[in-house]
């Protein structure tokens, strides 16, 4: 087994020439020195730069097909513009990538990939920028193994997993690792993705008949085949630091491919939607958000024998950075997003093909928000949510079913509806099953749901909801009446749960419509549940919402509010609240998403709006700094 050489324990010294200072990166460590550029390495040493993407999700050109909009600050193009830039700088560049890339987009999810054998968008755009390797990410199983390989057959670089394979125990993709070699230097990149595909995909063609070890053990068996031919070793591994599920085995933990493997120089995470850019001992760690918005940068000075003397990372944000049109220009990337475009704002695609309105609504379907950022359609029931759980309950024929409000400001506008609009309601491409449980069962489901809000305190002006849960699994029920009690702590809320008119049993059985990934990563993940599935859509749930939208349209907003939060006295009579809410709604100040304001603190809050005013009225305006 190859040993690791010395490297010096410096936290972050080094290394980037970088010709803009706008993209010059901001180390971790305040203390380090700033970086060295090439004139001043010494005798014999050399740099060699790593750029890390992740979790690009289908997000080529950098638009939001939904909002018909550009982004500013996101995409594959905008991420080109500035490797190329790393490249000039340093010909010593290696590019890599740790997967959930084909998935994500209405172009990827509603086009590209239902035509697997197409030349495919994504992946013709990672040929072109010229990757030296790839990661397979959970997303990329969404499809089914066939429909994966055949989509990732068309790259020209290395696709990575060491840790799963195909039930005759050669790698699903043909390759755990790669060695790339970059002025003498040989780096050897090893791949491996969070073993539990099979919890969020089982079912799917070839899935359930894959291999999936755990992510240390398999680097630990390609170093020992990387031997002593590797200057450098890089893990890039699409899970996160700590583990997801296997909190004891840490067969899913970036962490544990560390402990275990003390030859790994560089690791780069992904999965989580995270900035990661830190130093462990001397290995330097980064990790990106999705959507190409960011880019991980690992610069690493060797001395004239190929050993790592320092090594750093930084994490660089593609705001403000021009998207390359040489990628918006592939043949295959502008005809499908125009395409796109067309299939979600109805229209004649790049195809031909004429798209019409996919139906209408007689008015708007979520209330506005009376405080600016915190969503109503997770205080009260919605007309979106229950639209939602209408069509889930219709198609499975369940007693009771229970979906998420992905995206806070989720809404159906009145008028036409177009694909996006669907998409802005249901972001995700998920099967509905549906699965037998006891009326225990669904209300410990309820209660884990339920663990999204902040428990409500004596003087709190609003609801506020738990940073540890995130938003997308909290789920809201329809088929039962509830009410969820926030005076209580998480696990002790739902309270009242009626069913068909009587109190639901803790023995009464009953059927449930639910999500793929909330039955596989929620309930089956925390012992929520007994039973298997006993049923499985054929389509989405996104197009089982526009197959009802064709049929049944113009369609009215309706609210059963079958569901409502008790155990909280907001102060809605007490004048200061309204105050406090206005300088919420003016930017004066913050949105109380993850801890509620409190009446306690009124002479507080109100110092700070008023700074945060002086402050507003001491700027030049936008009309004044656009004179100077």
């Amino acid at each position: 087994m190859r040993k690791k050489s010395l490297k010096t324990l410096l936290v972050l010294c080094t290394a980037g020439i970088m010709a803009a200072a706008s993209m010059a990166p901001v180390y971790a460590d305040e203390a380090s020195t700033e970086p060295e550029s090439s004139a001043a390495l010494q005798d014999g040493e050399k740099l060699l730069t790593i750029l890390g993407t992740s979790d690009m999700h289908g997000n080529i050109w950098g638009y939001s097909y939904e909002d018909n909009a550009e982004t500013d600050d996101s995409g594959m193009a905008r991420l080109y513009t500035y490797i190329q830039q790393v490249r000039a700088e340093n010909p010593d560049t290696v590019l890599i990538d740790a997967g959930d890339d084909i998935q994500g987009t209405i172009m990827t999810d509603d086009i590209a990939n239902k035509q697997p054998e197409e030349e495919h968008p994504v992946i013709a755009a990672m040929n072109y920028m010229g990757y030296d390797s790839m990661t397979l990410g959970n997303h990329e199983f969404n499809w089914g193994v066939p429909v994966m390989k055949e989509i990732l057959s068309q790259a020209k670089f290395p696709v990575l997993c060491a840790n799963v394979k195909n039930p005759d125990g050669s790698y699903v993709t043909g390759a755990g690792w790669t060695m790339v070699d970059r002025d003498g230097v040989k780096v050897a990149v090893i791949g491996v993705t969070t073993p539990d595909i099979q919890i969020w995909d089982a079912g799917k063609d070839g899935i359930d008949d894959l291999i999936c070890e755990s992510a240390s053990d398999a680097v630990g068996k390609a170093i020992d085949e990387i031997g002593d031919s590797a200057d450098v070793i890089v893990v890039s591994a699409h899970m996160g630091l700590q583990a997801e599920f296997d909190e004891d085995g840490g067969s899913d933990s970036a962490q544990k491919i560390l402990d275990d493997n003390p030859e790994v120089d560089v690791l780069q995470v992904a999965h989580y939607h995270t900035k990661i850019s830190e130093m462990h001992g001397d290995v330097p760690v980064g990790g990106v958000v999705n959507g190409g918005k960011e880019i991980a940068r690992f610069d690493l000075v060797l001395d004239s024998d190929n050993n790592i003397v320092s090594s750093g990372v930084d994490v660089v944000e593609m705001e403000g950075i021009e998207p390359s049109e040489e990628i918006r220009n592939i043949d295959c990337v502008k005809k499908l997003h125009e395409q796109t475009i067309a299939y979600v704002q109805g229209g004649t695609g790049a195809d031909g093909e004429e798209y019409q309105p996919l139906g209408s609504t007689t008015a708007k379907f979520q209330p506005e928000d009376e405080i600016a950022g915190l969503p109503e359609g997770k205080l009260e029931d919605t007309a979106v949510m229950d639209l939602i759980n209408k069509v889930q309950l219709q198609y499975s024929g369940a007693d009771v079913s229970a979906s998420a409000l992905f995206k806070d400001t989720s809404d159906l506008p009145e008028g036409d509806i177009n694909y996006g609009n669907i998409f802005d309601i249901y972001k995700f491409d998920n099967v509905l099953y549906r699965v037998q449980v006891s009326g225990a069962e669904l209300k410990a489901y309820m209660e884990w749901s339920a663990a999204c809000y902040n428990q409500w305190k004596e003087g709190d002006i609003n609801i506020s909801f738990d940073p540890d849960h995130p938003g997308y699994l909290y789920d809201m029920f329809e088929g039962v009446d509830y009410e969820i009690d926030l005076s209580q702590p998480a696990g002790s809320r739902i309270k009242n749960v009626m069913f068909k008119g009587e109190p639901l049993a803790d023995d009464t059985e009953l059927t449930l419509a639910v999500n793929n990934y909330r039955y596989s990563s929620g309930l089956q993940a925390n012992n929520l549940i007994s039973h298997k599935k006993e049923w499985e859509s054929s389509q989405s749930i996104r197009d089982m919402l526009v197959e009802y939208l064709g049929e049944n349209s113009p369609i009215s907003p309706e609210v059963d509010n079958n569901w409502s939060i008790t155990g909280v006295d907001l102060n809605e009579d007490d004048p200061r609240r309204q105050e406090i809410i206005d300088y919420i709604n003016e930017g004066l100040l913050p949105c109380p998403y993850n801890e509620s304001y409190n009446l306690n603190d009124y002479d507080e809050l109100v110092a700070e709006a008023k700074a945060a005013k002086e402050t507003a009225a001491e700027e030049p305006s936008e009309t004044e700094t656009a004179a100077e």
